[in-house]
C-alpha cells in the first residue's frame, strides 16, 4: 500500500467516525461521509487520522465547504440543538 492510499483509508475512516459521533441518525452519518469526503480531503487532510481535529477543521472551514456538505452539517447541527433542548 502506498502512503497516499493509506492516508485516504484513514481519512475515510475518520470521516465515518466523526459523522457517526456527531449524528443522531445513522443515515445522516452515511450521507455526511458521502457528501463531505472530498471537502475533508481538500480542506482537512492534514489532520488525518485525528477524528476530533478533522471535525474541528471542517467546522472552521464551513465557508469553504461544498453546498452539499454544508447542508448535511447544518442539518446535523440543527438536530443536535433540538436534542439538547429536549433534554
Amino acid at each position: 500500500m502506498t502512503f497516499h492510499h493509506t492516508s485516504r483509508i484513514a481519512l475515510l475512516f475518520a470521516i465515518a467516525c466523526a459523522a457517526t459521533a456527531l449524528s443522531a441518525r445513522p443515515a445522516l452519518a452515511s450521507e455526511a461521509q458521502q457528501m463531505c469526503t472530498g471537502d475533508a480531503m481538500r480542506l482537512c487532510g492534514h489532520e488525518v487520522p485525528n477524528v476530533q481535529r478533522i471535525t474541528a477543521c471542517m467546522v472552521r472551514q464551513r465557508a469553504n465547504l461544498s453546498p452539499g456538505c454544508r447542508a448535511v452539517m447544518d442539518r446535523d447541527h440543527a438536530a443536535r440543538r433540538r436534542a439538547a433542548t429536549a433534554e
